[in-house]
């Protein structure tokens, strides 16, 4: 119940607008074509942003065990494209919500998020979203 409670304060109180603004980025990028791999992971993170409380973003590489197309070499170069192109303004954009969700302290776990957020959208070639609730498996 509390995770649908934040998650609603979240969306309305600023969350719809980063979700929008990676669903934008990922339109643009369908638009390139040569951007539809980096487009669908817009769109998966920007609908983790607009709910992010009771999920979070881990490597494929830490999830599976295994490395796969984005968690290897292309995905360095994957993720070093998308730094330059997008990368940095949506994690601005994070950023500056974090800032104002900081001015009150009810806002401080939401800024928390955005920074989390902001951190993602730096890299996000080689994460996938996940329940908060999996079971985590130590080795």
């Amino acid at each position: 119940m509390l995770r649908l409670l934040g998650n609603i304060i979240w969306f309305v109180l600023g969350g719809v607008v980063m979700g929008l603004a990676w669903w934008l980025v990922g339109v643009l990028a369908m638009i390139t074509i040569v951007g539809i791999p980096w487009a669908r992971s817009c769109f998966v993170i920007g609908t983790f942003s607009f709910f992010p409380f009771g999920k979070e973003a881990v490597s494929r590489r830490d999830l599976t065990g295994v490395d796969d197309i984005g968690t290897g070499a292309f995905g360095l170069v994957g993720n070093i494209i998308w730094f330059i192109f997008a990368g940095v303004w949506l994690a601005i954009g994070h950023l500056m919500s974090a800032v104002a969700c900081f001015i009150t302290i009810i806002g401080i776990p939401f800024g928390i998020q955005h920074l989390k957020l902001a951190l993602i959208a730096l890299s996000p070639v080689g994460q996938t979203v996940v329940s908060s609730d999996r079971q985590r498996w130590v080795d």
